[in-house]
């Protein structure tokens, strides 16, 4: 049976606790937090907006545990026995959980060294959200005992998210759930969630999986986590709520003095478990059935001494239908491309047109402020230029939404942008991609000298050209130098100029090269037989750039040996006449 906790509804917080335990965690507050009236820990920095839809949040902004840290005494007092730290338990966190949080650290410190991604803010994000997967009750490869559930998003006191997975991640095709130790919500998994077990899978109950799906989450958009402000914008997208980003920033803090591992299924269980008021019971409790009132005692026949008679029963009123207007998501059909041009860059290259998604109804009028996701599906490298494979636009007044500009990976081929309407299942529009390899039109010379070289000998200056592409640097472009027969025959010529292999025999063609990052080539040593002539040397890189470089080979030359006559100073003399 899956494990669904009561969990205390958005802003609903035990303040009696939260004025103590808040107030003396001030004492060592961060950047932009302070304490209110009541002393409570507040920030003053960056607020909820109230733009943000539930649907783009991680958790849906479901309830979450209120449970706030404990007071940990720097002095405790003396005792007869071995002090005990009144916060030690809190701050024990389940071995495999914990090391879910810190495998996620490492991942984002290489994938996104920017973030600054501390594991402790995951700490303290899986201790409200689900108590750290109910206290590390998960197996050795992460997998929580049993299905971790928030209650049914189903707008009764809640967001109210229509089912998007046909429940197959929280067991429910009505409406969706937060599901997991990290507690997304089904919408938000299928394009944030992660494998972080290595297993090949992504599943939300896996602890490895959901950290680290969590940790890519909160580092998107280039947000720094060492700054306020963009902590507490992260802290924020993962559930639009002040008194969530004020909790979460205590554990964080509470975290950072100090925690330790404890064995799995040992940690303690949030006792904050109250859809509305701290203790209460998670399920409804039942109606009373209801007693049936005593009738009233007809009046006789005709009588005028029993009473007055009983009136006619009341119908039962009937509840009027729903007046709630549809949101403009609800009134959404279909979407349809909004004159995109064809999509295709270079390698590493920035795509210059962006994809335009327009969502219409029925009659295919534009709808506004509705929200579009962008998702890159397929085998490819390419990003958005957030750093991130999915992006969300709001349309316009058009009914129009902007993706951002995708960029393009190493890999070539053609992948798949597929645009989808938040919180409403309509079918997808997709846009397909093409990457090309990286290519030159230009090649030219980086020097004029004459190559020249005698028989048998080896050339003094190497070849090295540069690359451009429409007048820019031409990086990482692949190339061939093939020293030839002639202008007119590309065939590899079997005489003359010649490469060296590994081993040092002669080569005439040279393949797998390529261009620097200032878009230049320089070629190996070039080394003569001995033949003489002028001999031609051909470079070929992506994209149709072709450069012929001329090659000399010619004995040196010698001046002629004088004659006997020659040789001596002077003129001679005649010789006397007989």
């Amino acid at each position: 049976m899956a494990a669904q906790f009561g969990r205390l509804r958005k802003g609903a917080v035990n303040t009696t606790v939260a004025a103590v335990v808040v107030a003396a965690l001030a004492a060592s507050q961060a950047p932009g937090v302070t304490t209110d009236d009541a002393g409570r820990r507040v920030t003053t920095g960056t607020q909820p907006s109230p733009d943000t839809t539930a649907e783009d949040s991680a958790t849906g902004n479901s309830p979450y545990y209120t449970d706030l840290p404990p007071l940990n005494s720097p002095n405790p007092s003396p005792t007869a026995g071995t002090p005990v730290n009144p916060g030690e338990g809190e701050a024990g966190i389940p071995a495999t959980v914990l090391d879910a949080y810190k495998k996620a650290e490492a991942a984002l410190r290489e994938a996104k060294p920017g973030c600054n991604l501390p594991w402790q803010l995951l700490a303290a994000i899986g201790k409200v959200e689900s108590g750290q997967a109910r206290g590390g009750r998960v197996d050795a490869n992460g997998n929580t005992l049993s299905p971790i559930l928030g209650p049914q998003l189903n707008g009764n006191g809640f967001a109210s998210i229509s089912d998007t997975d046909g429940g197959a991640y929280d067991g429910d095709s009505s409406y969706d759930r937060a599901v997991g130790p990290m507690q997304f919500i089904p919408s938000t998994w299928a394009w944030a969630g992660r494998d972080g077990n290595g297993d090949g899978e992504k599943n939300p109950n896996n602890v490895y999986d959901a950290a680290l799906a969590a940790a890519h989450y909160l580092c998107r958009y280039g947000w720094d986590l060492s700054t306020q402000g963009d902590l507490d914008r992260a802290i924020l997208s993962y559930n639009n709520s002040q008194d969530y980003l004020n909790l979460v920033l205590s554990w964080l803090e509470y975290y950072r003095k100090g925690t330790h591992e404890i064995p799995d299924g040992t940690g303690s269980l949030p006792s904050g478990r109250s859809d509305d008021n701290a203790g209460a019971s998670p399920t409804p409790s039942p109606t009373p059935p209801r007693t049936p009132a005593t009738p009233s005692t007809p009046a006789k026949p005709g009588g005028n001494g029993g009473g007055s008679a009983s009136p006619k029963p009341t119908p039962p009123a009937t509840t009027p239908p729903s007046t709630t207007p549809p949101t403009p998501t609800d009134t959404v059909h279909h979407l349809e491309d909004a004159g995109t041009a064809k999509l295709t860059a270079m390698a590493g290259d920035t795509f210059t047109e962006k994809i335009s998604a327009r969502a219409e109804t029925k009659a295919g009028k534009g709808v506004a402020k509705v929200r579009i996701r962008f998702t890159i599906i397929g085998a490819t490298d390419a990003v958005f230029s957030t750093g991130e494979k999915y992006a969300t636009a709001l349309t316009d007044n058009a009914g129009e939404a902007v993706a951002p500009a995708l960029k393009a990976g190493e890999n070539t081929g053609e992948f798949v942008v597929r645009a989808t309407v938040v919180g409403r299942t309509v079918t997808g529009l997709d846009y397909t991609a093409t990457v090309t390899e990286r290519a030159a039109d230009t090649l030219t010379r980086t020097s004029d000298t004459p190559l020249t070289c005698t028989p048998g000998g080896e050339f003094a200056d190497q070849v090295e050209v540069k690359a451009t592409y429409k007048g820019a640097v031409a990086d990482k472009v692949a190339a061939t130098a093939t020293l030839i027969k002639s202008a007119d025959d590309p065939a590899e010529n079997d005489k003359g100029p010649y490469f060296k292999d590994a081993d040092g025999k002669a080569v005439r063609t040279l393949t797998g090269l390529t261009t620097d990052a200032d878009g230049l080539l320089k070629l190996p040593k070039l080394y003569a037989d001995d033949t003489t002539g002028t001999f031609l040397l051909r470079i070929n890189t992506a994209g149709g750039a072709t450069l012929t470089v001329e090659l000399k080979v010619a004995a040196v030359e010698t001046s002629p040996s004088p004659t006997p006559s020659e040789s001596t100073s002077g003129s001679a003399s005649p010789s006397p006449t007989p």
